[in-house]
């Protein structure tokens, strides 16, 4: 009920003639200043969320209709092929290693975005296991100490990076990942730790930390007696606050330690301490869960604490160690300059510290010092870590994991960083009969030492578990593919086709201009001129012959606030001029010259809500689409949910948000080629923990819209597309696959064969040499023929496929002499 209506009601609860004379028109008044009041408020921040966070037999449910579509598609034939890179890994989040080493070889690696992998030689080859599932985010893995066949998947990554992907619960495989069974908890959406109590394989524990952007019940510690039928949550704190470490004490399993967090992320704040925030704490129980108790002693206090990791000795375990990241203010440190992102340092807290019990946690004293080295080994975002592994051989050698994999041998007092292999560290197993050999996971993939860390071998070029952002293309021949990946900075590889367009291949990869978050547009008159983005809304040109780099974003005014650009903020070539760009912060800005000189050309496109502005940029444009028909003619899409249009290059603006779904991501708008005024808008409401499919169509410049959506099962949607030369083929890519349609999203399909489950982020058609590329953001790129699809006669296709692809297979032969 709104203000206006309640003071209505209260006026008059009766809804008769109850007021005297005079004190009615008085009440109308009042009435219509709310009204008023009310719409003013609506216009500044939007009108209200209806749409509740998904549940998971929702979730399930649609993935199974998906897993239909997919084996009837009529398209199912058309082959996905993967396109690497073939040098490049991704994020690991843990590892599980069947013992004793030297009988086997085993290792699993669980990633943040690309499933379940195995390997059976040491991570000379991988092979993918849990790549066909509802969700290929991956929190934590457990084997069975009985069963080395039987491991357990929590899907969902605990770490929360602003790209992570919610789980939908526990997985389960007897037979060494030939076959999954769900085992529920499927509303927890993020599981920190899985734990077998080594005396009984039905016996399990979950750390489940929860939902990524909003509260929700399904956190804690949870236990099953029978194998994962059913679950009892033995541990809650509230709904803000999860498990986000678990351990369990090999001489006495009933003895369990649980490390709580309590967080939210924020579309415009990193998680961190909020005032009242004081669920975060380390807890004991005695008797399998049954009952708790705090054990903080010693620790830093509960408004202060952040993520803790826990862990303890395996030959001594009365000795526990905690790295708490620790939000005391640095003493004697002001906050100078900016952080790894460009943003300004607002002040400097204590950040990472390692403290140690030895009786069983019942008091804490702080090892670590207070220094510089300790506050930067998790810089400004220690909630993404929070590793920590004892020795399980000697009490006083314990490893932190930050940016760097740190070793301490006196108990943490000081620390050695452990070099050759990749930063931002996430994962360590130390075989307990050898602790020299060492097993690592981090933003790169896995590292294996022999040598307590003094030399790694790593999987960079076999576990190709690629978190990609975006693609785009040039028009060379054969032409280059362009995308930034997570952690991996930015790359461009080749797309070599078969003459018979039965073969896809990338080759050549290697780094190019932009950052881990770019975007990347290529001059289609000079493929020479690079446009790359880099994080919150930095650009430059870069000349790819000659390497020079030119930085051309736009300035901030003088006595206005700082501009916000989003960590993938957008731009364009217009397809009328390749020297006109436009550039999305929270203003529209064109340049009429490549980027030399800019001109604002829109007021804030956003709601500009105050109370949503933090450290993150957000409130900002995500998408932006020009007429291919008119110039001038451009539409804009922002994060927090808002499209405007113009039919003047920015002279005016029209609101066009009526239809869509309110405060839902704007993650891509799409103007025809083939008809004015008809447009196309995937929403992504995955910020929200919502997963509808969201997919719009005007076919009046946005007055109205249609949901085509109907047909697709389940989102959320990240991109669509329109064919470059059939009106009615439509492209969307979802965090499960690929969908297409042929009638003008009358009815939808999956699209080809061969496709993991998999977040594909982008999709781009190559307008000449008619191929789908798929950025995927835990599987690489992939690509696929499309030329099966469109209405043209086979003859048609098979002459044109053997002028097209010629010039490659020449260039290809030409570098193979």
């Amino acid at each position: 009920m709104t203000l206006a209506a309640s003071v209505a009601l209260f006026s008059c609860p009766t809804s008769l003639a109850c007021q005297a004379p005079g004190q009615q028109a008085k009440t109308d008044k009042l009435v219509a200043r709310l009204e008023r009041l009310e719409a003013e408020l609506r216009q500044k921040s939007g009108p209200a969320d209806p749409t509740p966070p998904s549940n998971p037999e929702k979730r399930l449910r649609w993935f199974g209709q998906h897993e239909s579509m997919r084996d009837a598609s009529p398209h199912k034939e058309m082959p996905w092929h993967f396109l690497g890179p073939d040098n490049v890994s991704g994020r690991v989040t843990d590892v599980a290693v069947p013992v004793p080493r030297g009988r086997t070889y085993t290792i699993y690696a669980a990633t943040a975005t690309g499933g379940v992998w195995r390997t059976d030689n040491e991570g000379t080859t991988w092979q993918p296991i849990f790549e066909q599932q509802l969700t290929t985010s991956i929190g934590d893995i457990a084997l069975d100490p009985r069963d080395p066949d039987t491991l357990w998947v929590g899907t969902g990554e605990a770490n929360i990076f602003r790209s992570s992907a919610a789980g939908c619960g526990v997985y389960k495989t007897n037979d060494a990942g030939k076959t999954w069974t769900y085992c529920g908890l499927g509303a927890t959406n993020t599981i920190a730790r899985v734990v077998v109590d080594p005396r009984d394989s039905n016996t399990v524990y979950v750390a489940a930390s929860g939902h990524e952007w909003t509260d929700n019940p399904e956190r804690g510690i949870y236990k099953t007696t029978d194998g994962g039928k059913n679950w009892q949550r033995v541990l809650f704190v509230n709904e803000s606050t999860g498990a986000i470490d678990l351990v369990i004490n090999p001489d006495n399993p009933d003895i369990v330690y649980a490390a709580t967090w309590q967080r939210i992320r924020k579309r415009w704040n990193d998680p961190r301490v909020e005032p009242g925030s004081d669920g975060s704490g380390i807890w004991k129980s005695s008797d399998g869960g049954a009952n708790w108790k705090q054990i903080n002693k010693g620790l830093p206090a509960a408004l202060d604490r952040g993520r803790i990791g826990i862990d303890l000795c395996l030959a001594q375990p009365s000795t526990l160690y905690a790295m708490v990241d620790s939000y005391e203010e640095a003493e004697g440190e002001p906050p100078r300059g900016e952080d790894s992102y460009g943003r300004e340092r607002l002040k400097t807290i204590e950040g990472a510290q390692i403290y140690r019990s030895d009786d069983d946690g019942e008091t804490w004293r702080k090892t670590s010092k207070a220094d510089r080295y300790m506050r930067g080994a998790c810089s400004t975002y220690g909630w993404v870590f929070g590793q920590v592994r004892a020795d399980p051989v000697d009490p006083d050698t314990v490893y932190m994991m930050g940016l760097a994999l740190n070793v301490s041998n006196d108990s943490g007092e000081s620390f050695r960083r452990l070099r050759g292999m990749h930063g931002d560290h996430h994962a360590l197993w130390i075989d307990p009969n050898n602790p020299s050999y060492l097993i690592n996971g981090n933003d790169g993939g896995a590292a294996i030492s022999y040598d307590g860390g003094k030399k790694w071998r790593t999987t960079t070029e076999t576990l190709p578990a690629v978190q990609f952002y975006n693609v785009t293309y040039d028009m060379q021949t054969p032409f280059h593919i362009y995308g930034s990946i997570q952690d991996h900075g930015s790359r461009r590889g080749e797309v070599v086709i078969d003459r018979n367009r039965k073969r896809i291949v990338g080759r050549n990869w290697q780094g190019t201009s932009g950052g881990e978050a770019s975007t990347h547009a290529v001059d289609p008159t000079d493929d020479n001129t690079l446009y790359s983005e880099g994080f919150y809304g930095s650009i430059s040109r870069t000349n790819q012959e000659t390497r020079k780099r030119t930085a051309i974003k736009p300035k901030n005014r003088k006595g206005e606030p700082k501009l916000r650009g989003q960590w993938l903020a957008p731009f364009i070539i217009s397809p009328h001029n390749p020297r006109i760009i436009y550039h999305g912060m929270n203003h529209l800005f064109r340049s009429m010259d490549r980027g030399d000189k800019w001109q604002r050309i829109s007021p804030d496109l956003s709601y500009a809500d105050a109370d949503k502005i933090g450290d993150i940029p957000y409130q900002t444009i995500f998408s932006i689409a020009e007429s291919p028909q008119k110039f001038g003619y451009l539409y804009i899409g922002t994060d927090d949910g808002r499209v405007h249009r113009t039919f003047d290059g920015g002279a005016n603006w029209q609101d066009i948000t009526k239809g869509l779904a309110p405060h839902r991501w704007i993650a891509r708008i799409e103007a025809s080629r083939f008809a004015e005024g008809t447009i196309y808008v995937a929403q992504n409401g995955k910020r929200n923990d919502d997963f509808v499919a969201y997919l719009w169509r005007s076919t009046d410049h946005g007055t109205t819209w249609q949901d085509i959506s109907e047909g697709i099962p389940g989102g959320p949607i990240n991109v669509v597309r329109e064919d470059p030369t059939d009106p009615d083929i439509l492209y969307v890519g979802t965090d499960v696959g690929v969908y297409v349609s042929t009638d003008g999203a009358a009815t939808w399909n999956v699209l080809g064969g061969g496709l993991p489950s998999t977040y594909v982020h982008d999709l781009v058609i190559h307008p000449r040499d008619d191929v789908a590329i798929i950025a995927t953001h835990g599987r690489g790129m992939y690509a696929l023929d499309v030329r099966p699809l469109r209405k043209q006669p086979e003859a048609e296709a098979e002459a044109s496929d053997g002028a097209a692809d010629a010039p490659a297979v020449r260039a290809e032969r030409r570098r193979r002499r």
